[in-house]
């Protein structure tokens, strides 16, 4: 069970490494946390850069190579990779497809043989994908494996915090954009400083956190008026869905154009679900006394103090924002689900729905792929947590590609909303900022 790196390690590839002289394409799943990715190999001395924003060539591509089995997410991807095979100059024998897997009922477990399937048929079996994994202790990454998974959590966690800061301030802004370019300002300090930092685990972590300043500064710079009066609803939903901008049709900025703030799920909530099932798994199979449980709970809890330190010159702002532990999400789910036998997203998007609820949400919006079996699921619980929670408006958006009629959906929805928010029985806590203007 690989934990992290030596204290003072070489984090450079030697030339014999498989991706030595290869750029790693990462898939764009949520704003911010491809780039902050990529960054983390290039620290490594591996190029590497997120695949460009999708189109509708995209689509094109991804249903070129797709029967409409597959959900909509392995449709974007794959089209999004073939895009990068047609850029100019693409060198195949020089190239890498980032596609991590995962086990459990959800389809994306048949993501990476899927597009490797697919670049066989398209005359690109040679395309190495990259696909680690903690079942094989991460083995295609190599002897970079145990550091690359340290600086990959911690560009992570900035770039969650970062959006995070965002969807809290956008709503609010006087200015329009302002919020927009102190994240994406913030989001190239971040990846620059990861980019140059250096070996030397503690050092890293402290430039990490002076970015991290800098970054809260550029957002109490935004011109923005708070107020208590915007509603403000969950978002959960199939992770790559609910994330990627492209799929869900922006929903969020559909949303902040009604008047809205929006409070999503981001991918740390699904690392820690993963490392708290792998404790689960290690104890049904009698390793609950055994190396793998011991690195288990070490990575765990060197990942939550890094999370701690790199949020901290953010932690006043998110008062009444703040991520329950993976516990508390399993324990508001099992009244719905078995949470043992039930797994993934279903799992996540119940117990996240019914805290939000109790955190004052005005409504709850769950994003997921047409025909996705966890949206399905969900769903079908909707109603009867909805009743448990005072009544709180639960809808599902389901996308393809095909959508046409978002815009007045979401209308109708918030007015549910907006009538829910009058008789909630749970109230919202608010950071100190929202009592008086910011300018």
């Amino acid at each position: 069970m690989p934990l992290f790196g030596h204290r003072h390690a070489s984090r450079k590839i030697s030339p014999g490494h498989p991706l030595s002289g290869k750029t790693v394409y990462i898939p764009t799943m949520a704003e911010g946390g491809p780039e902050a990715f990529a960054a983390a190999f290039r620290w490594l001395g591996v190029q590497a850069q997120p695949t460009p924003p999708s189109d509708e060539r995209t689509r094109e591509l991804g249903g070129k190579y797709t029967t409409g089995d597959e959900c909509y997410p392995a449709k974007v991807t794959v089209g999004d990779f073939l895009r990068v095979i047609e850029q100019p100059g693409f060198d195949a024998e020089h190239a890498a497809f980032f596609m991590p897997t995962a086990d459990g009922p959800c389809r994306f477990g048949q993501y990476a043989p899927f597009l490797r399937k697919v670049l066989r048929d398209a005359g690109y079996g040679n395309i190495q994908v990259l696909s680690p994994s903690s079942q094989d202790g991460y083995g295609d990454l190599g002897d970079i494996a145990n550091l690359f998974l340290r600086v990959a959590w911690r560009a992570l966690v900035c770039g969650d915090t970062l959006h995070r800061a965002l969807l809290k301030t956008r709503p609010y802004e006087t200015t329009p954009g302002a919020a927009d370019r102190a994240f994406y300002e913030s989001l190239e300090d971040v990846c620059k400083t990861i980019e140059a930092s250096c070996a030397d685990a503690g050092c890293q972590l402290r430039s990490l956190v002076e970015a991290m300043r800098r970054a809260h500064e550029r957002f109490q710079r935004v011109p923005a008026l708070y107020d208590r009066e915007i509603p403000l609803i969950g978002v959960v939903g199939e992770i790559f869905c609910r994330l990627n901008t492209f799929s869900n049709e922006d929903l969020i900025r559909k949303l902040e154009g009604y008047g809205v703030e929006a409070w999503l799920s981001h991918i740390a909530e699904w690392v820690e679900y993963a490392n708290n099932e792998q404790k689960r798994k290690l104890r049904l199979t009698g390793r609950e006394i055994s190396l793998e449980m011991v690195g288990t709970y070490v990575r765990s809890h060197i990942q939550h103090s890094d999370e701690r330190t790199l949020m901290a010159p953010f932690e006043d702002d998110f008062v009444g924002y703040e991520e329950p532990p993976i516990e508390e999400i399993l324990e508001l789910a099992w009244p719905y689900l078995p949470t043992g036998g039930a797994l993934g997203e279903m799992v996540l998007s119940v117990g996240k729905a019914a805290y939000l609820a109790k955190q004052g949400a005005d409504g709850i919006i769950d994003i997921s792929p047409f025909t996705c079996m966890n949206g399905i699921v969900s769903e079908a619980i909707y109603p009867k947590l909805s009743k448990d929670y005072g009544g709180i408006p639960i809808r599902n958006f389901y996308f393809d590609g095909t959508q046409s009629d978002l815009d007045r959906d979401l209308g109708i929805y918030l007015e549910l909303a907006r009538s829910y928010r009058e008789k909630k029985p749970f109230p919202r806590r608010y950071p100190a900022y929202f009592a008086q203007p910011v300018a």
